[in-house]
């Protein structure tokens, strides 16, 4: 199987385990912790574009599991994160980490969080060393093996 195949039936397999958690998955939390996931992910590689940075907004109102929660206050989340990440990033990267320990006390939101970064990551088919890296490190921080998830 092609490694784009196995990226984009891993992040269907993740979404699929997100969707069936969905109704455990309401706590702010773990609301927090998606966010700052998710905008880790997208400032991976140390900057994040116009048009990644919308992708990722995009892939944010529209999954399934994140619906919990209302898409305005999420996406200021996200924007709040990524702004931080953008000033300056090894600093920023330090407080939006925080934010994704959060989810540490609950397993199953921190497994949560570590598939919505592998599913944001591999949205465009192209799960890159530094998103992996990035994840990888999320596990770290949320005291979940990172082979768990094969990163």
């Amino acid at each position: 199987m092609a490694l784009w195949d196995r990226i984009k039936e891993s992040a269907q397999t993740m979404q699929t385990q997100l969707v069936s958690k969905k109704n455990d998955l309401k706590s702010g939390a773990f609301r927090d912790a998606s966010m700052a996931m998710c905008a880790l992910v997208a400032a991976a590689d140390g900057s994040v574009d116009p048009s990644e940075r919308q992708r990722v907004a995009q892939l944010i109102a529209t999954n399934e599991v994140l619906q919990n929660f209302p898409a305005d206050d999420l996406q200021r989340r996200f924007n709040d994160y990524v702004n931080k990440l953008t000033a300056d990033f090894e600093f920023g990267k330090v407080s939006v980490m925080q934010e994704v320990a959060k989810a540490k006390k609950k397993p199953a939101e921190a497994r949560a969080v570590v598939q919505i970064g592998i599913v944001i990551g591999g949205a465009d088919g192209n799960f890159d060393k530094s998103e992996q890296a990035m994840v990888r490190e999320a596990c770290y921080t949320l005291d979940l093996p990172p082979a768990e998830f094969d990163l």
